[in-house]
């Protein structure tokens, strides 16, 4: 097969955009953490056969019949110039009967499978999507002992930023609710395949979050009250509502749990840093009874739920209440217990589509500092990640409360998400989010709000 006549212009645009990005104001620069969070995911990154097998099990549930004719192996980042990159080139022993014909170097196992996807679709006329779509259109990919011979020195991209971010917080109850391990496993390589190594992964939490809130003295009884149904989950735990929807039966809670470890398991294979989420100061109406002197707001009335106190107007703990840490870093602790590990980094939304009580810039930043407080004390290499939904729903965010709670938390150990950039960018009004590192994000389908953002970090 002759090479693709658009290869030079897709390089071409990699060099114009990497240009673009060095001399625009980077938040990332000076942002000292950022770096050397990098470095430990490096360091806790899963061995290279872990990672090796994750991007051969893609191609075995892609293309089994071309398993032996694809390759993959790992390599260091100092080979792709100290960046992520994966490199494509035919085998050494392309030609030969019943050899490998094509052998893919990739940093990391999302690397190999981007790298996979890359070959099938720019020397193979493949395309991959989800099935709504189109799916995997793979008809067009020669036979084994037929694939293209490339140029000898092969083809390598480089990724221009660390982290591709997949998912918002509501993803997992518009689209996920009801996923078993099968559809996740899909979703995952799909993930892989298109480079996404940054996804939410917020499945099983109720599960923690029950085991936690019984150190507090809060009954299942009482929880029951306070988790919304499957499809509901997003919004209960974001503060929006109550019980809609349920109560959760504890083998669901349970299922969940296993589910997720699945999840996490085959993200950390794929070298994936999964995001968690974190305490926000959502709490049970009953956590009031159990320690009446802790500072406990009633929030407002939220869309549908109509002021019915059995949905409406769930309760947060006071960040300057000693109670609001030590909720933090229990379910931070929980998590990495259950789980094994972490990627430490965190996703927490406060004041999604709810406006805080009081507009004084000092009360929302102790709030802000005591929600990375809990993280931190949870685990001290904690960076909250953060939707910037708020800020281009809520007339309440002026520059001064926007100041208040971004620089609550050290530069660096902050980054916000500009949730739907493309139509509403926040960072063009806010002086690119007054020095705090930011993903500019994409809403590729609004009304299943699957969301994903590819090579944007700034």
């Amino acid at each position: 097969m002759a090479e693709p006549p658009f290869r030079h212009l897709f390089f071409l645009f990699l060099s114009f955009f990497s240009a673009a990005i060095a001399t625009g104001s980077s938040p990332l620069v000076g942002s000292s953490h950022l770096p050397r969070l990098l470095d430990i995911h490096d360091r806790e990154r899963a061995p290279p056969s872990v990672q090796v097998a994750a991007a051969r099990g893609v191609l075995a549930r892609l293309l089994p019949s071309h398993l032996s004719s694809i390759e993959f192996d790992i390599i260091s980042k100092e080979q792709c110039g100290g960046e992520f990159c994966f490199i494509i080139s035919n085998h050494p022993s392309y030609g030969s009967k019943g050899a490998p014909e094509v052998r893919i170097h990739g940093v990391s196992g999302v690397e190999l499978s981007a790298g996979l996807h890359w070959y099938l679709k720019n020397w193979c006329a493949a395309h991959i999507s989800w099935d709504k779509t189109g799916g995997a259109q793979l008809t067009s990919v020669p036979k084994p002992g037929s694939l293209p011979k490339m140029n000898p020195n092969g083809i390598l991209i480089r990724r221009l930023v660390p982290w591709s971010y997949y998912q918002n917080a509501v993803t997992s109850s518009y689209s996920f609710a009801w996923w078993d391990w099968e559809r996740w496993e899909k979703e995952i390589d799909w993930m892989a395949l298109q480079g996404v190594n940054l996804p939410l992964a917020f499945n099983g939490q109720e599960a923690i979050w029950q085991k936690v809130f019984q150190k507090f003295n809060i009954s299942d009884i009482e929880l029951a009250d306070f988790f919304g149904g499957p499809a509901f989950l997003a919004w209960s735990r974001m503060a929006n509502l109550h019980r809609w929807g349920g109560p959760l039966t504890q083998s669901w809670l349970d299922d969940q749990l296993m589910l997720q470890k699945k999840i996490l398991g085959r993200m950390f294979e794929f070298g994936m840093t999964p995001v968690l989420p974190a305490f926000s100061g959502n709490v049970p109406f009953a956590l009031k009874s159990k320690f009446p002197s802790a500072k406990i707001t009633r929030l407002g009335n939220w869309f549908t739920v109509n002021s019915d106190p059995r949905w409406c107007c769930t309760y947060l703990l006071d960040a300057t209440d000693p109670l609001f840490v030590q909720i933090g870093r229990a379910f931070i602790e929980h998590q990495i217990k259950e789980y094994g590990r972490a990627s430490h980094i965190y996703n927490c939304d406060t004041f999604d589509e709810n406006t805080p009580p009081s507009d004084d810039p000092g009360y929302i930043s102790s709030l802000g500092a005591a929600i990375f407080q809990g993280m931190y004390s949870g685990d001290n290499h904690a960076v909250w990640l953060m939707q910037g939904w708020l800020f281009s729903y809520d007339p309440f965010w002026k520059p001064p409360q926007m100041k208040g709670l971004l620089h609550s938390v050290p530069i660096g150990r902050l980054i916000v998400l500009d949730l739907y950039a493309e139509v509403k960018p926040v960072w063009l009004t806010s002086d690119q989010f007054y020095g705090v590192p930011y993903i500019w994000k994409v809403l590729i389908c609004y009304i299943l709000m699957l969301q994903y953002v590819r090579f944007f970090f700034l």
